[in-house]
């Protein structure tokens, strides 16, 4: 994913945290920031140490980067994402992070009706 797409900064992501509206499921959060002057979507990502060591916190982000990937023409641009993994996603496979993704971010109306 290109660097234009990443949410990096500290003050970006307290941002995102202290004026986006967070959506949930069991594995995942979802803090979305409106930004009019934006032509793509950015994500941050945010998975603990609480998940496992490096190489399984790793495999969760490379997945949800992935799942962001995919859907790149769905999502609907000129938001910010931050995405928190919760403790379930460490034991789910590519398709079942797709899936509680698309489920969040339908519940967050932000994936465009296909």
């Amino acid at each position: 994913m290109k660097k234009s797409y990443r949410v990096k900064k500290n003050e970006e992501f307290q941002e995102i945290f202290r004026n986006g509206k967070s959506y949930a499921n069991r594995q995942f959060v979802v803090y979305v920031l409106k930004k009019e002057n934006q032509k793509h979507f950015r994500i941050g990502l945010s998975v603990s140490k609480k998940l496992g060591k490096a190489v399984k916190r790793n495999e969760i982000k490379r997945y949800i980067r992935q799942v962001f990937l995919e859907l790149k023409e769905e999502i609907s641009p000129g938001n910010d994402y931050i995405i928190i993994a919760r403790k379930p996603a460490a034991e789910m496979n590519f398709h079942q992070v797709k899936k509680s993704l698309i489920h969040v971010l339908k519940i967050a109306n932000v994936l465009k009706k296909s």
